[in-house]
């Protein structure tokens, strides 16, 4: 901002008042200059809730805050852009858009809002097929023209204040040398992983190769490119390219969540409120949301999943109802939800599929998702022509675990080995063992305010306020949208997609039980589409 010019205002359209939508909603308008203007979601309770956090307080909604579809949303836009600017009763529009909707819509709307030339920042995955990706980014890419739009794309482990840490200390401080190899492992959670991948939205893989792998670890394995093979931060300009991998492998099954594991007693019970089992199993839905959950007060994920209406349901019975009473009312309200089911051969597999059944027995479900996979990736030394990246391109070797048992919850782990020293990493903590010296030293990251703290460690208000910062930067500072994307987002539009085709890679590798060799596999996938 220069002179006397009153900075622009950087209003925002979230599109999805679900879970994420939430948190972007929430990271936007607590700590950072943008407000959150309109809302585009086709759940009436989710929408109402939305901009009463959000937007529109105790009052009501203005023209062009509320929308029951994003097409509408769209469709409102271009009329609002074909009326006279000078107009003062045209309604003002929006700088920027978070899609926070179902993974399978990305494209679509990005595709719809491409034209429109607003900033975007859209939530992971991109999209569901490396055909579809790269078709957003033809959408997307400016040409042999500059950049004219800020994109962010929902990697938050990039963004969180322990993992940049990390990523200075390996790459710039080197504090173990050269990076040899890495081991990272995501533990999903037991529970965590029978809600969203067996009994939820993501718990069907399409023949696309969509498979948890993406769903879940699709910014795992962008966290282990980004920390590995971009560019360092303190590379030149003239060498801005990354360091390409030379081998993808994977193995990974459906080991637990699948009719042979059912326990005998559970007999032929397809739900858990009728289930005989239910009492002992440790998946049964009612202890999970209502024991777990419920029952000591919390109302938000994941019984907010099963039941978007439960707070509006609790709110109603507190103020005329006895405590007792309102928890009573708000648990016969989450039964109702999980008792819910389908029979086979029944009920056709299109209105199975449609929905989450999130009281149905986890060995009786419709997943085909992996609940364990290993992931491997190789370089060799970079035979580019520039070699000014140095140790950061040198032969290595990532491998990546997810996996659904565990008593951690998306608590991260990992452990790097370098040719001076050996470095680990949790959630919480890095540890450094020098092996000259000897020495060990423990880093305490500082922990974040309690809100942040809970949003993937500060992973998503990091990357709303990066994602704010650029758009400010453009439209208030003067600064080209390039170098905005480089400075405060840190990931170009064509990184996200190559971060994406690596799990595509890693999937076919899987499914074919074969090496992808990456040059090759990347440049057939390019010319193919």
């Amino acid at each position: 901002m220069t002179g006397s010019h009153q900075p622009h205002p950087l209003r925002f359209l979230v599109i999805g008042a679900g879970s994420r939508g939430d948190a972007y909603g929430r990271a936007v308008t607590n700590a950072t200059t943008g407000t959150i203007h309109a809302v585009a979601e086709p759940h009436a309770f989710k929408r109402a809730e939305f901009g009463r956090n959000y937007i529109w307080g105790t009052g009501s909604p203005q023209e062009g805050q509320s929308f029951a579809d994003w097409r509408d949303w769209v469709q409102w836009e271009q009329q609002r852009r074909r009326r006279d600017p000078h107009d003062a009763t045209n309604p003002v529009g929006v700088t920027g858009v978070f899609i926070c909707t179902l993974d399978e819509t990305h494209v679509d709307i990005l595709h719809a809002i491409a034209p429109l030339n607003l900033h975007i920042l859209c939530e992971k995955p991109l999209a569901l097929s490396l055909a579809d990706c790269l078709s957003v980014y033809r959408a997307l890419q400016p040409g042999p023209a500059p950049a004219d739009r800020i994109f962010s794309i929902g990697h938050v482990l990039r963004y969180s204040p322990h993992n940049i840490l990390l990523r200075q200390l390996l790459r710039t401080d080197k504090v173990i040398g050269d990076i040899v190899s890495l081991e990272h492992c995501e533990p999903v959670g037991w529970w965590h992983f029978s809600h969203s991948y067996v009994r939820g939205n993501w718990r069907r893989q399409t023949p696309h190769g969509d498979g948890s792998l993406l769903t879940k670890s699709c910014h795992d394995i962008d966290f282990i490119m980004w920390l590995l093979a971009s560019p360092a931060d303190n590379a030149s300009s003239q060498s801005p390219s990354p360091h390409h991998p030379r081998s993808v492998a994977s193995t990974g099954s459906l080991t637990q969540f699948r009719r042979a594991r059912k326990p005998p007693a559970a007999g032929p019970a397809t739900n858990c409120l009728s289930c005989p089992a239910e009492p002992t199993c440790i998946y049964s839905a009612r202890r999970i949301y209502n024991d777990l959950h419920l029952a000591r007060g919390h109302l938000d994920w994941p019984v907010n999943i099963v039941c978007p209406d439960i707070e509006d349901v609790a709110r109603s019975s507190s103020g005329t109802e006895a405590q007792a009473q309102a928890l009573a009312q708000t648990e016969a309200h989450l039964l109702r939800k999980l008792g819910e089911d389908y029979t086979v051969g029944v009920t056709d597999d299109a209105t199975i599929a449609a929905r989450p059944w999130y009281g149905r027995c986890v060995y009786e479900a419709d997943n085909n998702v992996c609940d364990d996979q290993v992931v491997t990736i190789t370089w060799d030394d970079y035979d580019g022509d520039d070699d000014s990246g140095g140790g950061d391109r040198l032969a290595k070797t990532a491998v990546f675990h997810m996996i659904a048992p565990t008593e951690k919850q998306c608590e991260r782990r990992g452990r790097v080995y370098g040719t001076r020293g050996e470095l680990t990493y949790d959630s919480r903590t890095i540890t450094i063992y020098d092996f000259e010296t000897r020495d060990t030293r423990v880093i305490e990251v500082p922990r974040q305010p309690p809100e942040e703290e809970k949003s993937h460690g500060g992973g998503d208000y990091g990357l709303a306020r990066s994602f704010v910062r650029a758009v400010d930067a453009v439209v208030n500072g003067g600064c080209a949208v390039e170098d905005a994307q480089r400075r405060f987002v840190g990931c170009t539009l064509e990184e996200a997609v190559r971060s994406h085709a690596v799990v595509f890679a890693a999937e076919e590798a899987r499914r074919d039980e074969k090496v992808v060799r990456w040059r090759e596999w990347w440049e057939n996938a390019l010319a193919a589409v």
